[in-house]
C-alpha cells in the first residue's frame, strides 16, 4: 500500500453537520433523479412513464430548493480550509481541478433543474411539486423552444453526473491512495 507523509485523517477539519446532511441528501437525490431520468426516457407512453416524469420533476424542484439552501449555508458558513499538509501534497493542477469541479457542480445544481423546468413549461406540461404546489411556467408553451431546450437539459445532466463521478473518484483516491483524511471531512459520524 502506498503511504504518504500527509497528516493522519483525524487532523483534518470537518464540515459542519448541516453541510454534511445537505451534501449527502443532494447526492442521493441526484443519483435517484439521474437513474429515473435514464430509465423513464426509454419507456413507451404509459401511465407509468407519466408518473415517473412527474416524480422526476418533483425531485428536480427539490434539488433546486436544496441547492439554494446549500448555497446559502455555504455563503454564511465558511467551509473548512484544506489542511496545509494536503494543500502542500497536491500538485497545482489538482488544486485548480478541485476548485473548478466544486464551482461547476454548483452551477449545474441550478442549471439542470432550471433547464428541466423550462423544457417542461415550453412543452406545455406544468410542474406541480408533489402534486400539490403548482409552479409558474418559466416559458410560454412553444414546441420549437422545447425541442431546443431538451438536449441542453440532457447534456447538462450528463455533465453533472460526469463531474459528480469525478468528485467521487477524487475523494476515493484521497482516501485509498493518499490516505490523507480528506474524505473524513465530509463523512457523517465520527472522524
Amino acid at each position: 500500500m502506498l503511504q504518504t507523509s500527509v497528516a493522519p485523517p483525524q487532523s483534518a477539519a470537518r464540515y459542519s453537520l448541516p453541510a454534511m446532511a445537505l451534501h449527502w441528501l443532494l447526492a442521493l437525490l441526484l443519483v435517484g433523479m439521474f437513474g429515473m431520468g435514464v430509465y423513464m426516457t426509454d419507456l413507451p407512453f404509459s401511465p407509468t412513464r407519466l408518473k415517473l416524469y412527474n416524480w422526476h420533476k418533483w425531485l428536480g424542484v427539490s434539488v433546486l430548493l436544496l441547492s439554494g439552501v446549500r448555497l446559502l449555508w455555504r455563503a454564511t458558513h465558511r467551509p473548512p480550509a484544506l489542511p496545509a499538509a494536503i494543500r502542500s501534497a497536491m500538485p497545482a493542477w489538482q488544486t485548480r481541478a478541485y476548485h473548478a469541479t466544486h464551482h461547476l457542480l454548483y452551477v449545474l445544481f441550478f442549471a439542470v433543474p432550471l433547464l428541466g423546468w423550462a423544457y417542461s413549461s415550453a412543452a406545455g406540461f406544468p410542474v406541480v411539486w408533489f402534486g400539490q404546489v403548482a409552479l409558474p411556467d418559466l416559458l410560454s408553451a412553444d414546441k420549437a423552444v422545447a425541442e431546443l431546450i431538451k438536449p441542453l437539459h440532457k447534456l447538462s445532466a450528463l455533465a453533472l453526473m460526469g463531474l459528480a463521478a469525478l468528485h467521487v473518484a477524487a475523494a476515493l483516491k484521497h482516501h485509498w491512495i493518499d490516505h490523507d483524511g480528506l474524505l473524513q471531512r465530509m463523512w457523517p459520524g465520527r472522524a
